[in-house]
C-alpha cells in the first residue's frame, strides 16, 4: 500500500479485479486504504503482516482466495541499502523466498515482481535494454537481481509458473485526484518528494548532487516514468500472464531522459513556486545519464507511457497541495 502499490491497486480495482493488500506499513500509511476506496469507488481487503511471516502470509492468501500476486514488498533506498545490507537482504531476498513458499503452499503460480533498473549497474551502452549485462553496484540492486534469478530458476523447475519481472526506472508523479502520491516515512530519498517538501516549506532548499556531469546542464539525467503509467504496466503484465507461461523480464520506463534541473524547472512552471537549491558533491555511484529501451514492453504487453514530464509535475504539485491540507 506504499507509493507504487496504492496506484496499482486503483488501476486493478477500476479494471474489475478484486484486490487484497498485505503490508507491514513500514513505509506506508493505513489511511491510504480509504483513499484508494474513495478513488476507485470499490472496496478492497487488507491484512497487516510482514512478508517474512510465511505462515501468516499463507493464511492470508488462502483465506482471501487469491489467484495472482503483485510483489512490491521491498525496501528500496539505494544509499540506505549500503548502510543496512543485512536488513535489505532479510526483507527483500528472504521475504521473496517466504512469499514463493506461501504461494506454493496454496498453489498460486502467477506473479508480477517489482524489480528495478538498478540491476544493470554502470551502462555498457544506452539505452538499457533487457539484454544489457547486469552488474548491480549496491545491495539493493543485488537483492533485485538475486530475486529475478530465483524466479527464473523457479519457472524453469516448474512449468506452471507465470512470472513477469518489471524493471522500473524512476517512478514519479501522483494520481490525478491528488488523493494519493509519494509520501515516504522519514527523510525522503527520492528527488520529487524532496522538491515537494521544499515547495511546502518543510525543507529550506534542495541539494543537487553534482553539476559537472557530461550533460547539457551538468546535472544527472534520468528516465522518469509517471507512477500511473507504471501502474498500467502492472495491470497489462498481469493480463498478459493469463495466457503466457514462464518467467519474462520487461523494462518499464519512458525511453527518454531529463536532467535534475529540467525536472526542477518544469515543477517551478506548473506550481508557480521558486525552489531554492544548492549544488553539493556528487554521490558515489551516481551515473551521468541512463534511460530505458522499452520496445519489448510495447511489442509484447502493448504498453507504453502516455504521460509527459509536465503531467508528472502537475500531478505531483496537486498531491503536495492536497497532502499539506490533509
Amino acid at each position: 500500500m506504499g507509493y507504487i502499490g496504492s496506484h496499482t491497486a486503483v488501476q486493478l480495482l477500476l479494471s474489475g479485479y478484486q484486490v487484497h493488500i498485505y503490508d507491514n506499513l513500514c513505509n506506508s500509511n493505513i489511511d491510504t486504504l480509504q483513499r484508494i476506496k474513495r478513488i476507485a469507488g470499490k472496496d478492497l481487503g487488507f491484512t497487516y503482516g510482514d512478508i517474512r511471516d510465511t505462515q501468516k502470509l499463507t493464511a492470508a492468501l488462502k483465506e482471501n482466495s487469491i489467484e495472482a500476486v503483485i510483489h512490491l514488498a521491498g525496501l528500496k533506498a539505494v544509499g540506505e541499502s549500503s548502510k543496512k545490507p543485512i536488513e535489505y537482504y532479510s526483507n527483500n531476498t528472504q521475504g521473496s523466498i517466504s512469499l514463493i513458499q506461501a504461494m506454493q503452499a496454496v498453489h498460486i503460480s502467477t506473479l508480477v515482481f517489482s524489480s528495478s533498473a538498478t540491476v544493470y549497474g554502470d551502462p555498457v551502452y544506452l539505452p538499457y535494454d533487457e539484454a544489457h549485462p547486469t552488474f548491480p553496484t549496491n545491495p539493493y540492486g543485488h537483492n533485485k537481481l538475486q530475486i529475478e534469478q530465483m524466479l527464473h530458476d523457479l519457472a524453469f523447475s516448474d512449468k506452471n509458473w507465470r512470472i513477469a519481472c518489471l524493471r522500473y526506472f524512476n517512478p514519479v508523479g501522483a494520481h490525478e485526484s491528488g488523493l494519493i502520491g509519494e509520501n515516504p516515512n522519514g527523510i525522503p530519498n527520492n528527488l520529487m518528494p524532496v522538491i515537494g517538501q521544499v515547495a511546502n516549506g518543510k525543507l529550506a532548499q534542495l541539494s543537487i548532487f553534482g553539476n559537472d556531469y557530461s550533460t547539457s546542464d551538468g546535472t544527472g539525467k534520468r528516465d522518469y516514468i509517471h507512477v500511473m503509467d507504471l501502474a498500467d504496466g502492472h495491470l497489462m503484465a498481469l493480463n498478459w500472464l493469463q495466457e503466457n507461461l514462464g518467467c519474462h523480464t520487461f523494462n518499464l520506463g519512458s525511453g527518454s531522459s531529463f536532467s535534475v534541473l529540467e525536472l526542477l524547472r518544469c515543477f517551478e512552471k506548473v506550481s508557480a513556486k521558486k525552489i531554492p537549491y544548492q549544488i553539493v558533491a556528487r554521490r558515489p555511484g551516481d551515473l551521468s545519464e541512463y534511460y530505458a529501451k522499452v520496445d519489448k514492453a510495447e511489442k509484447i504487453l502493448g504498453w507504453k507511457t502516455r504521460r509527459s514530464l509536465e503531467d508528472i509535475c502537475t500531478s505531483s504539485w496537486n498531491w503536495i497541495k492536497n497532502s499539506k491540507n490533509n
